[in-house]
């Protein structure tokens, strides 16, 4: 056995990866099964499959950590569940709205709230390895592309919505008879990220170029593998 071998990333042998895509396909194929509505659901569901497309597909050649697997299969749950539903009519949503009295379904505010909380540490990564961002550009960076996306997301939710009968587009947007709905969900997205970039910062991870046992760039196993050729293994 070479010390080539030996360099494999604790990512790549690790299962997680493996386990958190079985999941989301055991899932997303069990919330298919009559969903309330197949044009939302197939609508909304475009999106988060072909990002889930491209982690498989970058996965041995840029593996993420399995804590930002884990955080992506988490968001990725809540909205699965939450297009099965449609978000209006998710029943947490609704129990929560009958014990608060918040005189609307706040399902759709959590979930664009976990999508800037749960994306925040796998953007991180991203930029970190893939563009060496360091000091203040790196938590800006990672926060105004999740603020980004959110944005396009609705601006996607708008496009489906004049393309379909208005029942859909109301189904879509999700408006609830709040006009600001768009804005206070893209808010919602950027609350989340702000708050786990101050969690990093707290406990000083943001700024520590640390390498950890479950993800290792790239450059470290070109590395290796240039030392066992001078090594003559």
């Amino acid at each position: 056995m070479t010390a080539s071998n030996d360099s494999l990333t604790t990512a790549s042998k690790s299962l997680i990866p493996q386990v958190m895509l079985a999941w989301y396909a055991v899932l997303f194929l069990f919330l298919a099964i009559s969903p309330f509505d197949p044009r939302i659901w197939w609508g909304s569901n475009i999106l988060p499959v072909a990002f889930v497309a491209v982690l498989v597909l970058t996965h041995r050649a840029f593996p993420l950590s399995n804590t930002s697997y884990a955080l992506i299969t988490l968001w990725l749950t809540l909205h699965t569940v939450a297009v099965h539903y449609t978000y209006p009519k998710v029943p947490v949503g609704d129990w929560l709205d009958r014990w608060f009295d918040f005189h609307r379904n706040h399902f759709d505010r959590i979930v664009h709230f976990s999508f800037g909380f749960l994306m925040t540490l796998p953007l991180v990564e991203v930029f970190r390895r893939r563009c060496n961002a360091k000091g203040w550009l790196l938590p800006y960076l990672v926060v105004m592309t999740v603020l980004g996306f959110s944005a396009f997301w609705e601006i996607v939710e708008a496009w489906i919505g004049q393309l379909a009968h208005p029942d859909i587009e109301k189904a879509m947007v999700g408006h609830q008879g709040d006009v600001w709905d768009p804005q206070r969900d893209m808010a919602s997205a950027l609350y989340g990220s702000l708050v786990y970039v101050g969690y990093l910062a707290w406990s000083r991870a943001l700024h520590e170029e640390r390498a950890t046992p479950d993800c290792v760039s790239d450059s470290d196993g070109l590395l290796n593998s240039r030392m066992d050729a001078g090594q003559g293994i």
